[in-house]
């Protein structure tokens, strides 16, 4: 039996409080209350969990405007133009009237594999270790140049 079922038969069928039920159950009195009236407006079907899912998501793009970013990538590159996300978002804007910002176009373009990636760091395996054999091996210093007035130039 399911902790809402118990709840609810706790609270209508053996007549406790809400506060009583919710003490017992180890849950928000809230909770109770949202669930009983719940079950008042929809019966059985209260018991079942609710999807937590949003019904819309503001930040998401259209399949119509991915398409148009795809396509924007493609002719301007035919055409020898950068096609990076800024210049996609620079048309949408101006030819189109549709405000993107560049990392959902970014983000588009990695998805759909128009992006290569190329990541900024190198990996640890190609660092090549500063380290010597025997003590007093190999040394390292940390020097600066500037030219100096007259063409004198200091370490």
């Amino acid at each position: 039996m399911s902790k809402a079922r118990l709840v609810i038969t706790a609270v209508v069928v053996e007549g406790r409080t809400h506060a009583d039920a919710a003490r017992v159950y180890g849950v928000s009195r809230s909770w109770v209350t949202r669930l009983v009236t719940r079950w008042r407006l929809e019966g059985d079907t209260a018991y079942q969990p609710r999807s937590r899912r949003p019904k819309s998501s503001p930040s998401q793009i259209g399949d119509a405007v991915v398409e148009l970013i795809v396509e924007l990538r493609h002719t301007l590159a035919a055409e020898g133009l950068d096609a990076g996300p800024e210049t996609i978002r620079w048309h949408l804007s101006e030819h189109h009237s549709i405000e993107v910002s560049t990392s959902t176009i970014r983000r588009r373009l990695v998805a759909a594999g128009l992006v290569t990636p190329e990541p900024k760091k190198r990996p640890k395996s190609s660092h090549v270790r500063f380290a010597a054999d025997l003590p007093n091996e190999m040394w390292q210093a940390d020097m600066c140049w500037w030219s100096l007035a007259g063409g004198v130039h200091a370490e």
